[in-house]
């Protein structure tokens, strides 16, 4: 049975657009919004002409199961993620919403990510290679790209204009957000992410590292929000493959920015179109992610 084609756009008419990301398109429903996780899919901070079937309901269905199993460490904005649920006036998109929407409490976002690292990799490994450090926090010596780390270390980031994320020190981080958020947001990190790590185990992945976004409420209370440990936000390794000293196989975008490298793109549009194979094998990892974390199949 051939693939549905990707839903790039959601355009739900007759509501108002409150913020387009990369991947999610979010609508005003009264005091509530709507979240709505497209099929794009972006790569060095743009947004490529294809996009990932299926991806959407991925991201929005594995960030649902875990938000229904951190709930006992931070409370999350999520309201309704079953569409037979929503207010009368979204009965109409219904066919688009199915499977990769939710309805969530409004909240200030918290202007900085918190991202968990338990391996080194990514731009941790850079800063490590070029300084002996992550964020300014001092590593042993000697540690190869994808090791683990004597323990998980929190490592915050701000976003510049261009939306892309800067990894910035803790001092930089209380500086914009105060010492005593930054102190709760990461105490609410590092116990999310040793949730995360202890299930994927069981699960034989490996969670190498992770970002949490977290707003408050007007009543000052903090919410975990937008998505939780999925492929977009993590970086997840199968265990059985796993050998340290240089990059690890991923359930993520990895045949992308292969693919890109491969053609060699300048990283500037135009943004190029991905061929049906990368395409193909992109949602088998994010499907066989889900599968694996969660037991199940998609809704």
């Amino acid at each position: 049975m051939p693939l549905a084609p990707p839903l790039l756009e959601a355009r739900l008419s007759g509501l108002t657009l409150h913020n387009q990301g990369k991947v999610r398109d979010i609508y005003e429903v009264d005091d509530r919004l709507l979240m709505v996780a497209t099929d794009r899919i972006s790569a060095f901070d743009c947004v490529l002409g294809s996009g990932i079937p299926d991806k959407g309901k991925v991201l929005t269905q594995l960030s649902a199961f875990w938000f229904d199993r951190t709930r006992d460490i931070v409370r999350n904005h999520v309201l309704e993620t079953d569409i037979r649920r929503y207010p009368a006036e979204l009965a109409r998109h219904i066919t688009v919403l199915a499977g990769r929407s939710m309805l969530v409490r409004k909240t200030t976002p918290v202007p900085v990510e918190c991202v968990a690292r338990g391996y080194l990799s990514g731009s941790g490994w850079a800063d490590y290679r070029a300084t002996g450090a992550v964020c300014g926090i001092q590593l042993p010596p000697g540690l190869r790209q994808s090791d683990r780390l004597p323990e998980p270390i929190f490592t915050p980031a701000s976003k510049a204009t261009s939306g892309h994320d800067i990894n910035i020190s803790e001092a930089a981080a209380a500086d914009l957000i105060g010492q005593s958020l930054l102190d709760t947001l990461r105490a609410f990190t590092i116990a999310l992410y040793a949730r995360g790590v202890e299930h994927a185990d069981a699960c034989g992945i490996l969670l190498a590292d992770t970002k949490f976004e977290f707003g408050l409420t007007s009543d000052g209370e903090i919410l975990l929000i937008d998505e939780v440990m999925t492929p977009d936000s993590s970086r997840y390794w199968p265990k059985d493959e796993y050998h340290p000293g240089g990059p690890q196989p991923s359930f993520d975008k990895q045949f992308v920015r292969d693919y890109l490298e491969q053609i060699h793109w300048n990283k500037q549009p135009p943004v190029p179109s991905l061929p049906d194979d990368v395409v193909t094998r992109t949602r088998e990892k994010y499907i066989e992610a889900f599968r694996r974390l969660t037991g199940g199949d998609l809704d």
